[in-house]
């Protein structure tokens, strides 16, 4: 019995210890500052890691462009009406928007460029190394969101 009740606070302290870890994780990568945007017409390519995708790349990182008749503005709001969603930066091509996920407070950068009925699109998470696939299902969900 008393092993029992030993293993469980073991367990629990484990527990509290990598949520609170976690949630500092979270809580930094809102505080980042990164480096986005267009260069030579196009999106930053992915980091060296498994957590971003983009449709400018051409390896395990790469995901279609999106075909769609919807106008940037129309793009916005129904990206900014999918949970966690906050504009960062609006221009006439571009719309660079977060989304912050509700359990620990993870930041993921979304990137849209226009070129004509084509968006180009990358998403990528501030921390950590692997996100579980999470960027590719939210470039997924987005592409379902607005594509013809």
């Amino acid at each position: 019995m008393r092993k029992g009740k030993i293993m469980t606070t073991i367990i629990l302290v484990l527990a509290l210890v990598s949520g609170g870890r976690f949630y500092m994780l979270g809580s930094q990568s809102a505080d980042m500052k990164v480096k986005l945007g267009i260069t030579d017409g196009k999106l930053l390519n992915c980091p060296d890691k498994p957590n971003c995708v983009s449709s400018f790349e051409d390896d395990d990182h790469q995901v279609d462009q999106i075909k769609t008749k919807l106008s940037m503005d129309e793009i916005k709001s129904k990206l900014l009406a999918l949970g966690g969603a906050k504009l960062v930066s609006d221009k006439q091509d571009y719309i660079h928007i977060t989304f912050t996920s509700k359990l620990f407070g993870f930041v993921d950068d979304l990137e849209l460029l226009s070129t004509g009925n084509l968006v180009h699109i990358r998403s990528a998470s501030r921390v950590g190394y692997s996100d579980l696939g999470a960027n590719k299902k939210r470039v997924e969900k987005i592409r379902k969101l607005i594509s013809n």
